[in-house]
Order: structure tokens, then C-alpha cells, then sequence
């Protein structure tokens, strides 16, 4: 599933390549088509992003709320001298003069008012990528939660936006083993793990890519190529790029851990130096 990072980006390319222009909408597939028909014709005056959740602003007032799951893909193609046919089961189908973007196999595509849209977000944590995101209110509903922190980290309504990329690399980075009850994170700790989300997703957001592992753990053929990497992430099995120690995986809530036993132990005697630094962390990987 896309994480939070990607819808950023999505709604980025979609401003650029429509807003505050007249559209054709429709709904080759069919099943949007009602709905399609009621924008046609409408200028889009906007698109954003809260974590998974993306939303089209159309003049008038009605909004379009995609979710694009596990296997939705909006596709966005500026610049085009001629606008294809549609291929496969386009669900929804934006046209401008210049441009055109696609909707494929999205969990959600519905015509929403200003009111359900407010009704959606009242039921999510906060977005690392907003700017008016509280990382407090995350750290609330996280300190008084026994559940485990690798599962309230992918818990929507405690943070809007990670998935089981951003999950995975940060609790390593900071060496908080998975499993680690909510109760048992210091503010201190919460507040440093924040920090590095939003610099990571940031740097996600301008990279396209998730960037997680520092320079100092890359092979020289990573460091060339510039390829997607990870520390624990589908690892399994695998040394850790730190310590040697075989990855480990786990399922929690129907999504697999993954995690070093050793540099992320479940009762460290003392705390251990993270890996993180701070948020340019990812940006140092160009």
C-alpha cells in the first residue's frame, strides 16, 4: 500500500498538472459515472493529502476522496499533445487540454461534501508531511496504550501516513524493539522519533523514493547505483547492516514485523545510542 509520502507527491502532480482548470471528467469503467457527470465540465481547484487519504476540490464545493489500498494506482500524464484511449478499468479519468490522469483499482473513489471529508480526518492521527501536524497528539494516544508501539505506529488514527516501510526502518534507527508496549516511550524518545519521521517522509516527498539507511551502512555498489536499500525491511534472515545479527520477522495485525533482536532489544539494560541523527539523515544518500 502506498504510504503517505506517495499521496504527497500524487496530490502534488495533480495540482500541477489541473488546478484551476475546466475539466472533462469521467468514468470509462462505469462505476463513477454518476458522480463523474455531476463534475464534468467543473474546474478543479485543488487536490491535497491527509496521510492515505487523498481528496479532489472541484468549484462548487463537492469533493472527490480516493484511497487508493493495496492495489490502487492514479496515474498523471502533463503535457500530452494528444490524450490517449482509455486503458483497462479506468475508475475515474481527468482531461484537461494539455493533460490526463487515470484512476485504476482504488479501495475508495466517491463524491464527499466538505462535512464528510472533516468527518474522515476527525479520525485521523496526525500527518508528518502537514505542516500543521502536533507530533504531541500522536505521543497522547501512544503513552497511554499498552498495545504494542510497531502496531500503534501503523494505527491510522495515532499517525497518519506510515506504512510497514516507515514502520520497520524507523523503529530500527532508533533501536525500540517492535513489540515495546506504548506505555514504556519517554516523551524525549517520542519526540526524537517524530523528528526523524518528518525528515524522512519529507525527504520522501522530494525524492520519490523512501531513503532510510546512512551513508556509513551502504556497500560501495549501494552508494553508486543510488538504489532503494533498507535495514530491516523484507530483510529477513539477512545480516543486519549494523551488528551482523540475523533480521527477524514477526506478524502483528496481519502485517509482518521486521526487526534485529540485538540492536533492537525488548528490555535494553541501557539505552543505546540511536541511529538516527536528526532529519537530513536521508538526504545525505544522494
Amino acid at each position: 500500500m502506498p504510504e503517505g509520502h506517495t499521496l504527497h507527491r500524487l496530490a502534488t502532480a495533480l495540482d500541477g498538472a489541473f488546478a484551476g482548470q475546466q475539466l472533462r471528467v469521467s468514468s470509462p469503467q462505469g462505476r463513477f459515472a454518476d458522480s463523474a457527470a455531476l463534475l464534468d465540465g467543473r474546474v478543479l481547484e485543488g487536490a491535497e493529502s491527509w496521510g492515505k487519504h487523498l481528496w479532489l476540490r472541484f468549484a462548487g464545493g463537492d469533493l472527490v476522496h480516493v484511497h487508493l489500498g493495496l492495489y490502487g494506482k492514479f496515474d498523471v500524464h502533463p503535457d500530452v499533445p494528444v490524450v490517449p484511449a482509455p486503458v483497462g478499468q479506468v475508475r475515474l479519468r481527468l482531461v484537461s487540454r494539455t493533460a490526463y490522469a487515470d484512476l485504476r483499482g482504488a479501495t475508495a473513489c466517491e463524491l464527499q461534501t466538505p462535512e464528510e471529508r472533516a468527518a474522515i480526518v476527525a479520525r485521523l492521527g496526525p500527518d508528518p508531511l502537514r505542516p500543521d501536524a502536533d507530533g504531541g497528539a500522536a505521543y497522547e494516544r501512544i503513552r497511554r496504550s499498552r498495545a504494542p508501539l510497531g502496531g500503534l505506529l501503523m494505527d491510522q488514527s495515532v499517525v497518519a501516513g506510515i506504512g510497514n516501510v516507515y514502520r520497520a526502518e524507523l523503529l530500527f534507527r532508533h533501536r525500540l524493539d517492535p513489540m515495546r508496549p506504548g506505555t514504556s516511550v519517554r516523551p524525549g524518545r517520542w519526540a526524537e522519533l517524530w523528528d526523524d519521521l518528518v525528515g524522512l517522509m519529507a525527504a520522501g516527498v522530494r525524492e520519490g523514493v523512501i531513503r532510510t539507511v546512512r551513508p556509513e551502512h551502504l556497500t560501495q555498489e549501494e552508494l553508486t547505483n543510488g538504489q532503494r536499500v533498507s535495514y530491516v525491511y523484507r530483510r529477513a534472515g539477512e545480516p543486519c547492516r549494523v551488528c551482523g545479527t540475523r533480521v527477524r520477522t514477526a506478524e502483528l495485525q496481519g502485517r509482518n514485523l521486521y526487526w534485529c533482536p540485538r540492536c533492537q532489544p525488548r528490555f535494553p539494560l541501557a539505552r543505546r545510542t540511536v541511529i538516527a541523527t536528526g532529519p537530513t539523515d536521508a538526504r545525505e544518500q544522494r
